[in-house]
């Protein structure tokens, strides 16, 4: 390439014209991330969270509505002494610094006594285990009531002296009693006796047990195999008498 050529495509105002537009790309670059991120980021902005514990769910919208806040619930509890509907606890605290559109979480208490389900210790756990579960789980456990059985065993769990089972779903405000074995077994258990099967000791016991005994005759001869059979004695036939008439007289032969 000529040197003329060379100064002639630098001088050029189209790579002059591209040069400028590269730079001017990069700056409008640069500027609209740093102001984009303070946008986004609402950068400088301090929102003191305000105390919305003990109000109203309605009175606290409007309270965080005001400043540019949001309201999530996010969990239920229950007070007694606090009506329905009322924030039981807010998350970030009051008096934390935001930013606009930040969610604030409550938790407000309910209408109703919240509800547990009794767990499977009715006649599989010993006093002890049953009273650590259920008092772990929130439920209120008064002394138990002691009925015949084995000691220190559940056998029933009531409340407000009904019956209740497994599964069932009781307020936990509702105090529980557990129905105990006392150690001492109940007159009306039964035990029943099975009488014990003898299994034959040989062949012999078998045969009598379906047969039945055989009974032994103590004159009654039962000839061997190799043994001839003896004649059976013969009597002599009587001889018949016959009458004969003769002159003399009568006689007998």
């Amino acid at each position: 390439m000529k040197s003329g050529e060379f100064f002639r495509k630098v001088f050029s105002w189209r790579l002059w014209l591209n040069l400028v537009a590269m730079v001017l790309v990069v700056v409008l670059l640069c500027l609209g991330v740093k102001y984009g991120i303070d946008l986004y980021t609402h950068h400088g902005e301090k929102i003191e969270v305000p105390n919305i514990k003990h109000k109203s769910f309605k009175d606290a919208k409007h309270i965080l509505d005001d400043r540019d806040l949001e309201i999530v619930v996010s969990d239920t509890g229950y007070v007694k002494t606090l009506p329905p509907d009322c924030i039981l606890e807010q998350q970030p605290e009051a008096g934390a610094i935001v930013k606009s559109g930040r969610i604030i979480y409550v938790i407000i208490n309910s209408p109703s006594t919240p509800k547990l389900t009794i767990p499977d210790i009715i006649d599989n756990s010993s006093v002890r285990e049953a009273r650590a579960k259920l008092m772990a789980m929130g439920f209120k456990v008064l002394e138990p009531e002691y009925v015949p059985g084995e000691k220190d065993w559940v056998y029933g769990i009531k409340v407000r002296g009904r019956s209740v089972v497994t599964g069932d779903r009781v307020s936990i405000e509702e105090p529980l009693i557990l129905l105990v074995g006392d150690g001492h077994r109940d007159l009306m258990d039964s035990v029943s006796y099975v009488d014990p099967v003898f299994e034959p000791e040989d062949e012999e016991d078998d045969f009598e047990e379906i047969t039945g005994p055989v009974e032994h005759e103590e004159h009654l001869a039962v000839p061997s195999e190799h043994e001839e059979p003896q004649p059976a004695e013969q009597v002599p036939a009587e001889r018949p008498q016959t009458t004969i008439t003769t002159e003399n007289g009568t006689g007998t032969n």
